[in-house]
């Protein structure tokens, strides 16, 4: 009873206590207010019991939020770490761009030290000129050497001068002239056999053939026939010309009507004649196109040596107007400048604006791009605009060439074509952004210019189909054997679907090609354009060509009549001092080839030093900077170009007079693109080639490509033992010449 009555008053002093104020006075509570207070306290437990399965949800729940932080920490490393590459590659990208301009800087700094050389130059010889000049004012007696003498003497002189000045004035008496040097004399000691006098076995000899020789000339084709001076035979023997003046005297007509023209002979032409019903001789020229005939079309084609193999070949077409062209494609034609086609296009365009296989084999600078771009064009200009959904089936057409620099031209070549048209016109090649190629190709194009190794990425890694594609060019598909893109090749043509080849049978294929005229279902145009034709590409045709027609113009895999070829023997290390005479004074633009490209950067280093204005370009380089030397080079800001094959096959650099082979090709292949680049477009050229005992085994090859070409063939190499056997085979003693037979063919023995 005492403990409760403590624990009650203990209580209620607590009670007590609670129920005081904030200033300590006690405050009443009422009854309703404690009954709340008591069922609160009561309602809210003082120890929370939790079952198992919320233990383990919590658990979850906690062990979820460990991970989503530590998913947000690692996507903050990883942005950081992102951040930290992306600034790399920004401060990489301005590097390359300081570097950049830096080589710009470098470029003008140099552009402004040759101006100034050159200022220098012009003033010293402005000054020379002035001090002549001024020199020239001086008195005579000054120029005399008379005014150090006496008065009387000084006189006399002068008067013997003023006399003489009047006897040359009045009696008309000639000074003598300087003495022009003859070519003959000029070029006379340009091969230097280093013979000795003494082994000369016709010393003494009393024979009179042998008592008074005659120096070779070796200018043929340049005034001189058989080696001789005709201008000294026409002084010592002037019957012609006597015979000539007799005639005309008796006649008493002119001296000229006796003198035979020699532009064009006149029984030539009249093999071209035909006598109408008027009895008129009319030549093919003066026809118009329906009364051309068969015999006029054959004299057309041999006219303009047009060879043509292949059933029902069209007829060619004399002017851009006679094709079948349409007016956007000859407004362009006529907007670039194309006068007249050339004998290529003449025949090529007719044969593949009728939807035929084509194989077309001419010389290099014949036009060739032109042939296959402006039917091309017309194809395109007759399907409908790509849009949205035909665009992922892939382009209408594609051209296939070796090289970046080649394709490059391509495409410009086809968007001056193009003008007029609505095809859109991609390159894809490597070196250049893949991403922003890959964009263009899923956006839609209807032409597409590529080479082969590009290409064939972007249809594994599909950016783009050839599901539609029905019409193909390869372009130099020599050089793409030769450089090992055969398998690329390949395996473009096998993307395309086999169900548009033509069919093997003529009949049949002459029914489709019809068709694709007439504009139902389209086949397959398959064409190749080279320089010359291997037993490799031939192959390739077999396999995707159907029936083509065959066009070869002039004498394919030979250099062209427009250019010089000249060859001299010289060592390796005498190659760069020779190279740098040729030079002085050469009118640029120049193309130097070398076999190598370390080579090129040291040889155009050595010319940059030496105050030329140099370029360089070879596979090493990037594509930028390719592409920047040949813009240079065409637009004139530099003199010579320093190339490798890459700058050989298909480029069209306008007026390149020289190109120089700084080291000589392993082919005659090569040797013909090389010395191709220079007399384009009707143009003389001149192609130096330096030999030495190194490049014996293209020797052969070499004489046997001038003769052919109506060359001289130097005495060094016609008389080389390398020049008269092909490497491989033997000679009249059993000898295997050049490269032994065991490198190329195995032997078993029985």
């Amino acid at each position: 009873m005492v403990a409760e009555d403590k624990r009650k008053a203990g209580g209620e002093g607590g009670e007590a206590k609670r129920a005081k104020g904030a200033d300590g006075k006690p405050e009443v509570m009422s009854l309703e207010q404690m009954l709340a207070k008591r069922k609160e306290e009561k309602k809210a437990p003082k120890i929370s019991f939790m079952s198992k399965g919320d233990r383990e949800k919590n658990a979850d729940k906690e062990a979820g939020r460990l991970k989503n932080e530590a998913k947000k920490k690692a996507e903050e490393a990883s942005k950081r770490r992102k951040d930290f590459l992306l600034q790399e590659e920004i401060e990489r990208e301005r590097e390359r761009q300081r570097e950049r301009e830096e080589r710009e800087r470098e470029r003008k700094r140099r552009e402004e030290e040759r101006q100034r050389e050159r200022e220098e130059r012009e003033k010293e010889r402005l000054k020379q000129r002035e001090e002549k000049d001024s020199l020239m004012q001086i008195s005579s007696l000054a120029e005399m050497n008379l005014l150090k003498l006496p008065d009387s003497e000084r006189r006399e002189r002068q008067a013997e001068k003023e006399l003489e000045l009047i006897k040359r004035h009045y009696l008309g008496m000639k000074e003598a002239k300087k003495k022009m040097q003859k070519p003959s004399e000029k070029f006379r000691n340009i091969f230097n056999f280093e013979w000795n006098a003494d082994d000369d076995t016709m010393r003494g000899d009393n024979n009179p053939l042998y008592t008074k020789r005659l120096e070779p000339q070796l200018l043929f084709g340049r005034g001189y026939r058989a080696g001789i001076d005709v201008r000294e035979q026409r002084k010592s023997n002037s019957f012609y010309e006597e015979l000539i003046a007799k005639r005309a005297e008796y006649t008493g007509e002119d001296v000229s009507t006796f003198i035979q023209p020699q532009k064009e002979s006149a029984a030539f032409k009249n093999r071209d004649l035909e006598v109408n019903d008027d009895n008129n001789k009319v030549h093919w020229t003066d026809k118009p196109l329906d009364s051309m005939e068969t015999r006029d079309w054959r004299i057309f084609r041999e006219d303009f040596q047009i060879y043509i193999k292949g059933g029902r070949v069209p007829n060619p077409m004399r002017i851009w107007a006679e094709g079948p062209l349409p007016w956007e494609l000859l407004e362009a034609i006529h907007k670039v400048g194309y006068a007249r086609p050339t004998p290529i296009q003449m025949q090529a365009i007719p044969i593949a604006c009728q939807c035929r296989d084509l194989i077309g084999v001419a010389e290099t600078g014949s036009g060739k791009t032109a042939a296959y771009m402006i039917p091309m064009l017309a194809y395109v200009q007759k399907l409908p605009p790509l849009d949205d959904v035909t665009a992922q089936d892939g382009p209408y057409a594609i051209v296939m060439a070796p090289s970046r620099e080649l394709i490059l031209q391509i495409e410009e070549e086809a968007r001056k074509f193009a003008a007029f048209c609505t095809a859109r016109v991609v390159s894809v090649v490597g070196g250049r952004d893949a991403e922003q190629q890959a964009f263009s190709l899923r956006q839609g194009i209807e032409i597409c210019l590529a080479t082969p190794g590009r290409l064939c990425d972007a249809i594994d890694k599909r950016h783009t189909v050839l599901n539609q594609c029905n019409y193909i060019v390869l372009d130099e598909a020599d050089k793409m054997v030769d450089l090992g893109f055969e398998d690329y090749v390949r395996r473009v043509l096998l993307a395309i679907p086999s169900s548009n080849m033509k069919g093997e049978n003529e009949d049949e294929c002459l029914q489709q090609e019809l068709a694709s005229v007439a504009g139902h279902r389209k086949t397959r145009i398959t064409q190749m354009f080279s320089a010359t034709m291997p037993p490799a590409v031939e192959r390739m045709a077999r396999q995707f060509l159907r029936h083509p027609s065959i066009i070869s113009v002039g004498d394919p895999g030979h250099a062209k009549k427009d250019i010089d070829q000249q060859l001299e023997f010289i060592s390796e290390a005498k190659k760069k001092k020779r190279l740098e005479e040729l030079l002085v004074g050469a009118e640029p633009p120049i193309i130097v080839f070398v076999n190598q490209k370390k080579a090129v950067d040291v040889l155009a280093k050595s010319l940059d030093n030496s105050g030329y204005r140099v370029c360089s370009i070879h596979g090493g380089k990037s594509q930028e900077q390719r592409e920047w030397a040949m813009n240079s080079f065409k637009e004139g800001r530099y003199d010579i170009l320093v190339a490798t094959d890459v700058a050989g096959r298909g480029l069209d650099i306008e007026g390149v007079q020289q190109v120089i082979n700084f080291d000589m090709p392993k082919t005659i292949e090569d040797y013909t693109h090389r010395i191709g680049r220079t007399g384009r477009a009707g143009m003389k050229g001149i192609a130096r080639s330096f030999l030495t005992p190194e490049d014996s085994e293209i020797f052969f090859d070499l004489c046997s490509f001038l003769k052919t070409s109506g060359q001289m063939v130097p005495p060094e190499l016609a008389n080389h033992p390398a020049a008269k056997f092909k490497p491989g085979t033997l000679n009249e003693h059993g000898q295997v010449m050049g490269k032994k037979l065991s490198d190329n063919v195995v032997f078993a023995k029985k």
